[in-house]
């Protein structure tokens, strides 16, 4: 071997050397300031969603606030004002509703089964991809309502399609069209 060739070896052993060196150094340095938050950065940045499961709700007010995924399961939500309120994957189960107001709710991929609605205002509602299994309707107003893909008993579709009207002024769906009236 000539001696050019070992000193070529030498010098990019050396420089390959130096490079590992220095990427663990960095690595080292910029590891810890990249790493997951652990602790009390971590609840900072994940708040888990809010839960009112078994709560005594009738007459609160709800408009208009970002509530999504939370928890409603078997809850009193009489005369409860949800107006405009961003309900999108929202758990109902079980509860009941009188005289509550979902006016304009987004309630998308909401969980509304064995819900009982009486006198509920569904007007301009999204519930589309909404459970409601077993969901009584009771004299509900929905003129406008958005049940596109939502998943109902084909008794609740036969009766809500003698009272639904109007199309959805954010969606441009008929309420009827959505049922599949």
């Amino acid at each position: 071997m000539s001696n050019h060739f070992l000193t070529l070896t030498r010098f990019t052993l050396r420089q390959w050397f130096i490079g590992l060196v220095g990427a663990i150094a960095l690595w080292l340095v910029v590891l810890p300031v990249h790493a997951a938050p652990t602790g009390a950065n971590f609840s900072k940045q994940y708040a888990p969603p809010p839960s009112y499961s078994n709560a005594e709700l009738a007459d609160q007010d709800f408009s208009d606030q970002v509530l999504r995924v939370a928890e409603f399961s078997n809850a009193n939500l009489n005369r409860v004002n949800f107006t405009n309120a961003d309900l999108t994957g929202a758990v109902m189960s079980a509860s009941t509703m009188v005289d509550t107001s979902l006016h304009g709710a987004d309630l998308t991929q909401s969980m509304l089964d064995q819900v009982k609605m009486i006198r509920t205002d569904l007007t301009d509602a999204i519930l589309a991809n909404a459970i409601l299994l077993r969901t009584t309707f009771e004299a509900v107003n929905l003129a406008g309502a958005d049940f596109t893909d939502a998943i109902l008993d084909g008794a609740q579709v036969k009766a809500l399609c003698q009272v639904a009207s109007g199309v959805n002024s954010k969606t441009g769906v008929s309420t009827r069209d959505s049922l599949g009236c």
